[in-house]
């Protein structure tokens, strides 16, 4: 019994030892910064969106420098589907849409060449809350660049491209000239 004893303090022991271990490995391995942390001042917060990185595709898009993919919450991807805005009725509120830019990268290697998606540049959200955005036309926004060497997110400013302004309102200038689509540039791709 003596020796039994023993053997279940021994591993008593390394098992205290392995939790120490992997307690300490644990605090020192380096983990970006939790981008659900992080809020435009005075507007949208990252956490708002949660989960959008499986949000179905809406559609996707090319300006040169970027490509992006435009994602929606199910919200927003019924909206569509019920044939909003084309149908003149407005967005619901709780509609989300997320644009994650990259930057566009040539594949010169490849049959084509392709273009396709580099470094994550930033990404992009809007939501339509009509009480809390009455003076946006019913819609908040945000941004946020996206730096690859710290793995963090943070908000958007004038010095971005393009320039934004820490509020939720940051987008609404540019979209008012889809007031007739209910602010909302995109159009759902044909699957």
């Amino acid at each position: 019994m003596h020796a039994a004893f023993k053997c279940v303090a021994a591993l008593t022991s390394c098992a205290a030892l392995v939790a120490t271990l992997v307690s300490a490995a644990e605090y020192a391995a380096p983990t970006a910064p939790d981008k659900y942390k992080v809020k435009v001042p005075g507007g949208l917060a990252f956490s708002e969106f949660k989960g959008y990185e499986s949000w179905p595709v809406i559609s996707v898009s090319h300006n040169g420098d970027h490509l992006a993919a435009i994602l929606g919450n199910p919200a927003m991807i019924d909206a569509f589907k019920a044939g909003i805005p084309e149908n003149g009725k407005p967005f619901p509120d709780g509609a989300r849409m997320a644009k994650v830019h990259w930057n566009a990268t040539r594949k010169e290697a490849y049959p084509g060449p392709p273009t396709v998606a580099g470094a994550q540049a930033n990404v992009d959200f809007m939501v339509k809350d009509s009480k809390r955005f009455a003076d946006s036309g019913g819609w908040g926004y945000a941004a946020f660049a996206y730096d690859a060497a710290s793995d963090t997110f943070t908000p958007a400013t004038t010095a971005n491209k393009p320039p934004q302004g820490n509020d939720a309102k940051c987008g609404a200038a540019c979209h008012t000239i889809v007031k007739n689509r209910d602010y909302v540039f995109t159009e759902y791709g044909h699957r």
